[in-house]
């Protein structure tokens, strides 16, 4: 296979989670190299320089959270856990702490695949390049948004936190209303779930203009999109 494929770099302990992905990401074209303990996983990254990172999160000689924190001190690399908690919370400290996305087990194994095309189609658009301008596009079939006719790379939440603001510029949305507005299931969500989100949403934009920060913070209040 042509070495200038995307390396990707698996850290997964199950053998046949392992597998079905190595097949799946392999079948798409990307390169993979997959180690089964977090320090085999780090000194890998460190040798290869892989384009994206899966991730598992219960790994047996060290916590996935940290091995995330060992590669942000390295690289912004983009990072997908994997994780057979499908807590909230989980989902918050991950993206909190560098995280790109997430993927609960079971999954689909070509919807990974896809996550990662996408994660790296969002980092190739955006690398190396000044922005154009400072124009939002919402694209609700690509359930995508563009800053400057380049993608932001958005989860799923993300993606309907930022529509949300951006449909009313200089509306104050509380945290319980944004929580109503775009979660699934507010009732199992916490307030940290907002903050968490708007602090990954500000890292992506200023990734692609980093001299735009349109979302304000109104402290006791909430938050606003302001152009």
């Amino acid at each position: 296979m042509p070495v200038d494929r995307p390396l990707i770099l698996l850290i997964e302990d199950e053998a046949p989670i392992a597998d079905t992905v190595t097949y799946a990401l392999r079948t798409e074209g990307f390169r993979t190299d997959w180690h089964q303990t977090g320090g085999a996983g780090l000194s890998a990254f460190q040798a290869a320089a892989p384009a994206l990172v899966i991730l598992d999160i219960g790994l047996p000689d060290m916590n996935g959270f940290d091995v995330c924190r060992r590669i942000r001190e390295q690289a912004d690399t983009p990072v997908i856990f994997l994780t057979a908690r499908s807590g909230e919370i989980d989902c918050v400290v991950g993206l909190e702490i560098g995280g790109d996305d997430y993927v609960v087990k079971p999954f689909s194994p070509r919807e990974l695949a896809a996550r990662v095309r996408a994660r790296l189609r969002s980092r190739h658009a955006t690398a190396g390049q000044a922005p154009s301008d400072d124009r939002f596009e919402v694209d609700d079939d690509a359930q995508c948004i563009r800053l400057g006719q380049r993608d932001l790379g958005l989860t799923r939440y993300e993606f309907r936190l930022l529509r949300q603001l951006l449909r009313h510029p200089q509306r104050v949305y509380s945290r319980d209303q944004l929580l109503e507005l775009v979660w699934e299931e507010p009732e199992q969500s916490y307030d940290r779930t907002v903050d968490t989100h708007i602090k990954t949403l500000r890292r992506k934009i200023r990734s692609v203009n980093p001299r735009l920060d349109p979302i304000r913070t109104h402290r006791g209040l909430g938050y606003s999109y302001s152009p």
